[in-house]
């Protein structure tokens, strides 16, 4: 039941717009609470993303009203408390603010002030004729799903995953080898139920797009009035000897059994680990296994680890946080095979090089990329793949060429209008992209002929300290303008193409990210020029008008 709770050390509503204040709440351990004033406005709110923690009093707050988690993208309308992007799923507590007696208290009850505020989708059943179908379980379809049922949708929904499992936090497979479902899974099962939202563990093998019909690898047959397709990615094999399979304990890593089958091959550690990949997979995997006391080295084609996508500057950065966790590159190199151990002809004993570098392994793990999951389409009549055997979609998702059908996710190739995109169609394999889409082809299937809501990619890494990233460099940048201390670290890379940045990363400087995600939103990003002359964004306001 609701009451008043006193609030600590603040005795009016005396803020100006735009302030944020952290508060704790009288009588209630651990109980705080954020004050924000927009509008002339005070609005009080949980302090803390429902995401991973991140304190709110260090986000981005716009003058509509949008608040941003300083650590992962996150956003929240303050008016609300609802979620406005990814990757939060659950909506922020609210309380009314009350002034009197040289005093200010909320109204709220203590679980809710302790807890926070959970996604409010029960429903009893699905009613009426609406059936939508979602082909995946990944980030893709939980954005669909929650933001179709929080959105008001009543019909049925069903997904359909040949995973096996509920939809998990797949970020933390590679971060953290966290190989335990209850752990990794975003909701217990009952959560489902409680929604009615039917998770089936099967395989689609084909679509019938003239009948609204998709038929599984176990004989079943589902009508859908509206289609998500969000069947992530295939991880690729190297198709080298030793490495296409064919030895034990040789790993790719996507799915919670691949985690759970590393775990199980490390065992209790100290390990000869060889990744085959410098990129964000295989960096990760890297520094999660070395920190657990595994010899470990990294293979990787280009000069330094993801050379290709955050340049020669920054990457070189990220290969010295990992030497200083223990792990060993061998950069400019090409993998020739993997041989046999020699007490077990069936299991892997090292990956050699084509200079003749031979490297000793127990385990192999494999971070060389992923292809778009749509093999089952590939000769259905109506459907034109790309050429990397994506689907083309345009602003709202919806498949060209097909009605009621939608593409999330690695499988999307969608107009991006970022800085830099210029409507150019681009896909983007980020967890957050996905999440982000289907949270945006739910309001679309909710609210029909609705313009859908930009957003600006983000995506997180745990490389010895954590990266934040905004932005798009898949078209191409010319330069970085690099801002701090690159030892530490705590920086930001700017990342130009002319005049306009493209992208931001930053290190151990938060909410840089944040903040530049919200002014590229707006189209308000300082030019290249202006941050070489010592423009600090933290100090432009972001201003409350969207012109992407």
């Amino acid at each position: 039941m609701a009451q008043e709770y006193k609030l600590v050390g603040i005795t009016s509503l005396e803020m100006k717009n735009g302030e944020k204040q952290q508060v704790e709440v009288e009588g209630i351990e651990k109980g705080k609470v954020l004050l924000a004033k927009v509008n002339g406005q005070v609005h009080a709110m949980g302090a803390n993303c429902t995401h991973y923690g991140a304190p709110l009093k260090n986000g981005v707050l716009t003058g509509d009203g949008r608040l941003t988690c300083p650590w992962h993208g996150a956003c929240f309308s303050v008016a609300t408390g609802d979620v406005e992007d990814a990757p939060a799923l659950d909506p922020l507590a609210k309380f009314e603010v009350v002034e009197k007696d040289g005093a200010v208290y909320i109204k709220g009850d203590e679980a809710t002030i302790k807890g926070g505020r959970n996604l409010n989708i029960k429903c009893a059943a699905a009613k009426g004729d609406e059936k939508v179908i979602v082909i995946g379980g990944g980030s893709g379809a939980i954005g669909a799903i929650e933001g179709l049922r929080g959105g008001g949708y009543t019909g049925q929904l069903t997904v359909i995953s040949k995973e096996g499992y509920r939809p998990i936090d797949r970020t933390k497979l590679s971060k953290a080898l966290l190989a335990d479902i209850s752990k990794a899974a975003w909701r217990p099962e009952e959560f489902y139920k409680d929604s009615a939202i039917e998770i089936v563990a099967d395989e689609v093998t084909g679509v019938d797009f003239a009948d609204k019909k998709v038929s599984t690898k176990d004989g079943k047959s589902f009508d859908y009035t509206k289609l998500v397709i969000s069947t992530g990615g295939v991880p690729n094999w190297l198709p080298l000897p030793g490495l296409k399979g064919d030895l034990e304990n040789v790993f790719v890593l996507r799915a919670l059994p691949d985690a759970q089958a590393i775990v199980k091959s490390v065992g209790d550690n100290g390990k000869k680990v060889v990744v085959i990949g410098s990129s964000f997979i295989g960096m990760e995997v890297a520094n999660c296994l070395a920190g657990k006391k595994n010899d470990v080295s990294v293979i990787g084609m280009e000069s330094v680890p993801m050379e290709r996508v955050m340049g020669a500057k920054v990457g070189k950065i990220f290969q010295g946080l990992l030497e200083k966790n223990g792990v060993k590159f061998y950069m400019g190199a090409s993998v020739e095979k993997a041989s046999p151990s020699k007490s077990d002809s069936k299991t892997v004993g090292a990956v050699h090089l084509k200079d003749g570098t031979a490297l000793e392994a127990d385990l192999v793990i494999e971070g060389v990329g992923v292809k778009p999951a749509t093999q089952f389409l590939k000769d259905i009549q109506e459907v034109t793949l790309e050429k990397d055997g994506s689907l083309k979609t345009d602003e709202s998702f919806a498949v060209n060429g097909l009605k009621d059908v939608f593409a999330i996710g690695d499988i999307a190739t969608y107009p991006y209008h970022g800085p830099g995109g210029n409507g150019n169609p681009i896909r983007i394999e980020h967890w957050n992209v996905a999440q982000n889409a289907g949270r945006s082809v739910a309001n679309s299937i909710n609210n029909p002929g609705s313009k859908p809501k930009p957003f600006i990619p983000v995506f997180w890494s745990a490389l010895g300290s954590q990266l934040r990233y905004c932005g798009n460099t898949v078209g191409g940048y010319d330069d970085v303008v690099l801002k701090g201390d690159t030892e530490k670290p705590s920086f930001v890379a700017y990342y130009t193409k002319g005049e306009e940045v493209v992208a931001v990363a930053s290190m151990g400087k938060d909410p840089y990210m944040t903040q530049s995600a919200e002014l590229m939103r707006r189209g308000k990003m300082p030019k290249r020029s202006e941050l070489e002359k010592g423009t600090d964004i933290m100090e432009v306001d972001v201003p409350s008008q969207i012109v992407m």
